[in-house]
């Protein structure tokens, strides 16, 4: 018990990328970026992410790249530069490319005027093609929306929401900052589905200042009988040294490594008692829901958005602080708003930092993925994928297998397999095959 856990406290990445964002660096440039964008093959399906920066108030627990504002002018301001940015985005990429999903994320996109949502919709659709299925998903903060808002989303085309909802307690909420009560949550989930939003998706924090295992299985049992289609359990990532609202948490209410687990253990319990098929590491779908049927599959993505039914290769990334993912890598644009108007102003392009793959990297981060999709991957499609170059890390991983005594990771036959029992540990043993690990300065959450 000791061993696991001292495990459970491990701080290692949550791999939505491999290699992570904090080995990124400043030789990935907008002319980078500009030759990778004109490299996008004529005919590809790619996928937009647009960052709204801005909330109008600041959630203590969040870790986003986004600012509190009193105010709509900033955000006028930052449109503005966003339409460049689109603009420019769009003429560099083949006219032959089509877009298959789109995200709107924060921040608090839905702080957006429904004037503005419609119009940063055409200025979009202008710039790129929209496949007729594209799926057009929207985080939604319950406190921002009315009747005007829901249907300017709706007649852009949303098909689905995720809503943050974290904890019903209103203790809980008090130490976070983030008061919202289960009826208006009810209220705006109603008005989604109202308009024809086929899924709905909560996120959920276990690990908050002030949980008990009590209370986070009494807001679980109120979020279930919203019957949501997904739900996202996250542990709460306390990174005071990178967000610093973060200190106005206090550290003595935060549970123990022992409570935080036996919080995701009891709360998944209930999920998975209300029919719901548990996906990957932290997700929960219905089985009908198009994530359930990708899991079932071996179909399932990540991305920076967590678990995705997403096959492009190419992800775009619109706005400050934005990650965007190509075939040749990654790229990030500037964090700051001021910055990121300035930079889109003078060349249409923000990029400051990215990285280049080299094979290794895309062997690896093959691997990571499926470890965390999957809990498995598969020595035959790996040799299939990557030919003689996935032979070092094959040996790798059946070294791992052969010394590993306490039975987390094991050689199945052709497959490489986290034990069920292991599963909470999924990133631990995924970090195993992180070449970066431990390179810098960066630091990481707790792997439960």
């Amino acid at each position: 018990m000791q061993q696991l856990s001292e495990q459970y406290a491990a701080s290692v990445p949550r791999y939505t990328s491999y290699p992570t964002a904090p080995h990124f660096h400043a030789g990935v440039t907008n002319e980078t970026y500009r030759d990778w964008l004109g490299s996008v093959p004529a005919g590809s399906e790619i996928s937009l992410y647009i960052h709204v920066p801005f909330c109008d108030r600041l959630c203590w627990f969040c870790a986003c790249h986004t600012k509190q504002i009193l105010r709509y002018g900033p955000l006028s301001r930052y449109l503005e530069a966003l339409y460049k940015e689109i603009d420019t985005v769009g003429s560099l990429l083949d006219p032959g490319t089509r877009v298959s999903a789109v995200h709107f994320g924060g921040g608090s996109p839905t702080m957006l005027k429904p004037e503005d949502i419609g119009k940063l919709d055409r200025k979009l659709r202008a710039a790129f093609r929209y496949l007729p299925q594209a799926e057009i998903s929207v985080e939604i903060d319950p406190n921002d929306m009315e009747d005007a808002r829901f249907d300017a989303l709706a007649q852009i085309g949303m098909t689905r929401v995720s809503l943050g909802v974290q904890d019903f307690d209103p203790e809980v909420q008090a130490a976070i900052n983030r008061e919202q009560s289960f009826e208006q949550t009810k209220a705006v989930v109603d008005g989604a589905r109202l308009r024809g939003v086929s899924s709905v998706n909560l996120d959920l924090l276990y690990g908050l200042p002030h949980q008990t295992c009590e209370s986070v299985e009494e807001t679980m049992r109120q979020a279930l009988t919203l019957r949501p289609d997904r739900i996202a359990l996250f542990g709460y990532a306390h990174v005071p040294w990178m967000k610093k609202h973060q200190t106005m948490i206090d550290e003595a209410a935060l549970p123990g490594t022992a409570q935080r687990f036996e919080q995701v253990r009891r709360a998944g319990a209930l999920i998975l008692a209300s029919g719901y098929e548990a996906i990957g590491l932290d997700h929960f779908a219905r089985p009908g829901d198009s994530l359930a049927m990708a899991n079932r599959s071996g179909a399932m993505r990540r991305n920076f958005q967590g678990y995705t039914v997403d096959q492009s290769d190419t992800l775009i990334g619109l706005g400050a602080s934005s990650i965007g993912k190509l075939p040749q890598g990654y790229i990030q644009n500037c964090t700051g708003t001021g910055e990121y108007e300035r930079m889109v102003a003078e060349s249409g392009l923000a990029a400051v930092r990215g990285y280049a793959l080299s094979d290794d990297d895309r062997i690896r981060a093959w691997v990571i993925e499926r470890l965390m999709c999957d809990f498995s991957f598969s020595q035959t499609e790996m040799q299939e994928q990557f030919g003689d170059r996935a032979g070092p890390i094959i040996h790798q991983a059946r070294l791992l297998a052969a010394s590993d005594s306490s039975g987390q990771f094991e050689r199945r036959g052709d497959s490489f397999t986290v034990t069920e029992s292991a599963r909470p540990l999924v990133r631990l043993i995924a970090s195993k095959f992180d070449a970066y690990l431990g390179k810098g300065s960066a630091r990481h959450s707790a792997a439960v």
